[in-house]
């Protein structure tokens, strides 16, 4: 009987990056190098992240880099499916995607209608500020007028 740990080191078995005080000194390694110079902290990172490929992988990797995404391994162009179908708004579900066409349609022709409503109301309000500037307007005038006549009398 046997029991297992999660422990990579703790049964014999050291998993890629090595055992735990190689990983601290990798991330104070990470810490030090984003300290002094940003651009090997995350190349460090992004090795990390990678899983740490030896010399070998990464330049496979590299010979393959063109064609990654479109034309690379089967989780790519799984990934890339997905990401044009949602793009796309496309389900699958050609029943669904005719009643979100038309439910697309009606409410772009209830904002269009709206908008036409606000540009309405804008010109009402405008000319509600034009017709209220024409009676001050008219008012001072008027007032003007009656003040220039009695000037003009009394002088």
């Amino acid at each position: 009987m046997s029991t297992s740990t999660s422990s990579p080191w703790a049964n014999g078995k050291v998993c890629r990056s090595g055992p735990f005080p190689r990983r601290s000194i990798e991330i104070g390694a990470i810490v030090v190098s984003f300290i002094y110079w940003w651009p090997v902290g995350l190349a460090l990172v992004a090795w990390k992240l990678a899983g740490y490929p030896a010399v070998g992988e990464l330049r496979d990797y590299a010979k393959r880099g063109a064609a990654g995404w479109a034309g690379g391994t089967a989780r790519a162009s799984r990934f890339a499916r997905s990401f044009e179908s949602a793009n796309r708004g496309g389900s699958g579900n050609w029943a669904f995607e005719a009643y979100r066409k038309a439910e697309l349609d009606r409410l772009d022709a209830q904002r269009r209608a709206l908008q036409e409503e606000s540009r309405a109301f804008a010109a009402f309000v405008e000319e509600l500020k034009r017709a209220k500037d024409r009676d001050q307007f008219d008012a001072f005038m008027a007032k003007r007028r009656t003040e220039g006549t009695d000037q003009s009398f009394t002088a």
